[in-house]
C-alpha cells in the first residue's frame, strides 16, 4: 500500500544559508501534508564555508536532522550521505534552490505500486520529462513536451526527484568515485537502473520551482572547467554503461570523428583518461548486473 511508503527528504548544502532561509520554510510546510507521506528532512552539509549548520539549528531546531561532513566531498557524496542516514522508504532528494508545492509528492507516491517503478522526477515548469538518444556515438538527452499524464524518462533529476530507497542502495546510489564534483550523476544513475529492468517516469502535477545553478555557477567556478567536466563525465557515463558491441563501437567512430574536427577536445579526453582504472571496474558490474541491452533502453524513447 502506497499510503505505508513513507519519505525522506534529503537536501545536500553547501554554502546555501541563503537559500535555505528562503526556500525551507516550503519544504516544512509540504512536510505538514500528510498526504505528501513526509517523515523526516535531511540537510546534509557538504563543509560549508559559510553559517548555514548555526543557522538551521537557530531557526529550525528539532524541525531538520542535520548531518555533517567534516570535508568537502561534493554532490554525490553528500546526497549518498543523506540517503544512508534515511528511515523513510523513498528518498525525496530537493536542491537548496528547489521550492516545492505543498502538495508536491501527493501524485508521485502511487507510482511506487509498480516494484518495477525506481524513481520520479518532479516537474519543474517549463521541463518536462527527459527522452535518451545514442547519436553520433554518444548518449545524448533531450527534454520532452510537457503533458498532462505521466510520462516515462531517461532520467529523474538528482535535484527534484523521488526514488526507492532500496533499489538506491542495490544500485550503490550516485556515483562519488567517478563523476565528482558534479554532472551527469543523475543520468548515470537512470541508466544503471534502467539497465536492471527498473522504470523511470515524470509526474507532471508534481509541481516544483527550480532557480538551476544557484550553486553550481560562474560565481563559485570557471566556466571552462565546469564545461570540461560536463563533456568529460558525458564520456565517463558512455564507458561505464554502454556495453552492447555495435554501440560501443559507434562510439570510438564518434570520439575519433569529433577529436579530428575538434582538436581541442583532447583537452576533454586525456581527463576522461585519467578515470579509466575505475571506469573499467565500473564497466565490468554494468556487465554482470544489466538484464536489458542498450538499444532496449534507448529503443523506449525512439
Amino acid at each position: 500500500m502506497t499510503e505505508d511508503l513513507k519519505v525522506s527528504v534529503i537536501i545536500p548544502n553547501w554554502n546555501g544559508r541563503g537559500l535555505l532561509q528562503k526556500n525551507l520554510p516550503a519544504v516544512l510546510k509540504a512536510k505538514q501534508n500528510p498526504r505528501n507521506n513526509i517523515l523526516e528532512i535531511i540537510v546534509v552539509d557538504d563543509k560549508s564555508k559559510d553559517d548555514s549548520v548555526e543557522f538551521l539549528k537557530k531557526e529550525f531546531p528539532g524541525q531538520v536532522r542535520i548531518v555533517q561532513h567534516k570535508v568537502n566531498r561534493g554532490f554525490s557524496a553528500t546526497v549518498n550521505t543523506g540517503a544512508r542516514s534515511a528511515k523513510g522508504d523513498l528518498l525525496c532528494s530537493l536542491n537548496t534552490d528547489v521550492v516545492p508545492s505543498a502538495d508536491c509528492l501527493v501524485s508521485v507516491i502511487p507510482h511506487f505500486e509498480n516494484a518495477k517503478v525506481f524513481a520520479v522526477s518532479l516537474h519543474e515548469k517549463g521541463y518536462a520529462n527527459a527522452i535518451g538518444r545514442f547519436q553520433n556515438g554518444f548518449i545524448e538527452h533531450a527534454p520532452g513536451k510537457e503533458k498532462e499524464v505521466a510520462q516515462q524518462t531517461f532520467w529523474v533529476n538528482g535535484g527534484s526527484g523521488v526514488f526507492r530507497r532500496n533499489i538506491w542502495m542495490k544500485l550503490g546510489g550516485l556515483d562519488e568515485k567517478i563523476l565528482p564534483p558534479f554532472y551527469w550523476e543523475d543520468v548515470d544513475l537512470g541508466y544503471r537502473a534502467q539497465k536492471r529492468g527498473y522504470l523511470l517516469f515524470w509526474e507532471p502535477k508534481a509541481y516544483v520551482i527550480h532557480e538551476h545553478e544557484s550553486t553550481i555557477n560562474t560565481k563559485n567556478f570557471r566556466k571552462r572547467w565546469m564545461d570540461l567536466i560536463k563533456e568529460r563525465n558525458q564520456l565517463l557515463v558512455i564507458w561505464k554503461n554502454i556495453t552492447s558491441t555495435n554501440m560501443f563501437k559507434k562510439h570510438g567512430e564518434g570520439l575519433f570523428k569529433r577529436v579530428i574536427k575538434h582538436p581541442g577536445y583532447v583537452r576533454v579526453l586525456l581527463a576522461a583518461l585519467m578515470k579509466l582504472g575505475g571506469v573499467l571496474k565500473a564497466r565490468a558490474k554494468e556487465k554482470k548486473e544489466s538484464i536489458v541491452s542498450d538499444e532496449a533502453v534507448f529503443a523506449r524513447f525512439a
